[in-house]
């Protein structure tokens, strides 16, 4: 192959733009087909590259945490989105969290800059043959295009149309025997929600008061405190408030790391209390103790004048949204920027249809990388993208890039997606050291052994990067 043959890349979300960045660097031409402004996904407000459509964090930037250390590694693998959310950061405590609309500029700003870089703004809906392209899509793949990855993995195609608060899936069956025959598996997909944000100068902010866990970094969360008689009757309208109905022929999966908060509290009276509403390591300056719940407010931009609900992914109608959630001490007379909503992930059966570069086993021209690969998380489908911009520049190079170790993080991610072991069961993961090969040795106290977990994983990718020639 010619070390000037271009590469597609489909879709210009998170993934799609780390993979384009880490060939550019190489001196890489890159096809960039991304359908916006065209066309724009349910949940797709912006025109920009890379946007963040859920929350504005990318979560813990602490290296004691799976997080923390995956966006280490990703900055020391030179990402162009790690690099993008350091310069647009807005406080979030020990999180990363930025400006999502500089974010998005920036990451645009940079690939623009670069010469061998050409962005389409279309949709394609068939992937193009005998050239090598990467399928970034994301969560929100177009019904053609999912149409279309469906025929490649001869596998179950469900189109579904999403409005605000409507949806309708209609499922058809591909015969994996005419259609390349290619094991027979079948998409896979799960139902993920959006938490509100609330405009800055309609929160009553005698009724509330910033902190963070255990005074742990700056204060940089709004805590609105619930005593138990408040916590109960939220709860209860809560259960009782009007859901976006599914329809009879939907099979609603929802991703335990993102559950909708209605779901949480339909699982017990005191679930929202040890889940995203627990109060532990807060203490209420008002009152000198810890309230029976708290409900956390970030900061969606840099002024301050948003601020998103921590931990209220929710399916409720938007004026169910505004009853119920005005009931929260300091949301008495909350406005609404955006309120929450519902929307389709889908991601593909990667452990048995990838192979440890992200290629399809039976198609080496094509590359997933993202969210569609099963990854959960803004960093985690960053570092796919990142990895099948790397592999993709190896191939072109004639070298082939050895996969990370998986003592890394990004090594152990993609060893999860990637191990044949866990295809009957496969569901999206969030970066966790519970990934990471298991420590030899003496028994550690967890935080000693997330230390440990940091220096090895550290060491190990410096090692790679040196064998690899990625210095």
């Amino acid at each position: 192959m010619s070390k000037s043959e271009q590469v597609i890349i489909i879709g210009g979300g998170l993934a799609g733009c780390e993979a384009a960045w880490q060939l550019l660097r190489r001196g890489h031409a890159v096809q960039m087909y991304e359908m916006k402004p065209q066309k724009f996904s349910p949940a797709h407000k912006i025109e920009n590259l890379a946007e963040l459509v859920c929350s504005n964090s990318l979560k813990s930037n602490s290296l004691d945490n799976a997080h923390g250390l995956l966006k280490e590694e990703m900055r020391r693998l030179h990402s162009l989105i790690i690099a993008a959310a350091d310069k647009t950061v807005v406080p979030a405590g020990s999180a990363l969290a930025v400006n999502r609309v500089l974010f998005s500029r920036e990451v645009e700003d940079q690939l623009n800059q670069q010469k061998k870089f050409t962005l389409h703004r279309t949709e394609i809906t068939e992937i193009p043959k005998d050239v090598l392209a990467i399928i970034a899509t994301g969560p929100l793949t177009s019904d053609a295009m999912a149409q279309e990855i469906s025929r490649i993995l001869g596998s179950s195609y469900c189109e579904t149309q999403i409005s605000k608060t409507k949806y309708t899936e209609i499922c058809k069956s591909n015969n994996p025997a005419t259609s390349g025959g290619y094991y027979g598996t079948r998409d896979l997909y799960f139902y993920d929600a959006i938490a509100p944000i609330v405009e800055a100068d309609s929160i009553n902010m005698n009724n509330v008061f910033w902190a963070s866990r255990y005074d742990k970094g700056t204060p940089d969360y709004l805590n609105c405190p619930l005593s138990e008689e408040e916590y109960k009757r939220f709860r209860q309208e809560l259960l009782a408030g009007e859901k976006v109905a599914a329809k009879s022929f939907e099979d609603v999966k929802y991703f335990e790391g993102c559950l909708p908060v209605e779901v949480l509290a339909a699982r017990g009276e005191d679930t929202l209390a040890f889940g995203p509403m627990k109060p532990v390591g807060l203490v209420d300056p008002h009152t000198g103790v810890i309230p029976y719940a708290v409900v956390q407010l970030r900061k969606e931009n840099t002024a301050g004048t948003l601020f998103n609900m921590v931990g209220f992914q929710t399916k409720l109608t938007w004026p169910e949204q505004r009853r119920i959630f005005r009931l929260i001490p300091g949301m008495e007379n909350a406005e609404f920027a955006r309120y929450g909503s519902i929307h389709r992930n889908t991601y593909i059966n990667s452990p048995s249809l990838l192979s440890p570069s992200l290629q399809l086993k039976n198609n080496k021209n094509i590359f997933f990388a993202g969210q569609i690969t099963g990854v959960e998380g803004y960093t985690e489908s960053a570092a796919m993208g990142l990895l099948a911009g790397l592999n993709t520049a190896f191939i072109i190079e004639g070298k082939k890039l050895q996969p990370p170790p998986v003592q890394t993080a990004i090594g152990a991610l993609l060893r999860y997606i990637t191990s044949t072991e866990s295809a009957d069961h496969f569901q999206p993961m969030n970066i966790n050291f519970g990934l990471l090969d298991t420590l030899r040795g003496k028994k550690l106290k967890k935080r000693d052994k997330k230390i440990l977990h940091v220096s090895q994983a550290l060491q190990s990718l410096n090692d790679w990067k040196t064998d690899q020639y990625l210095n």
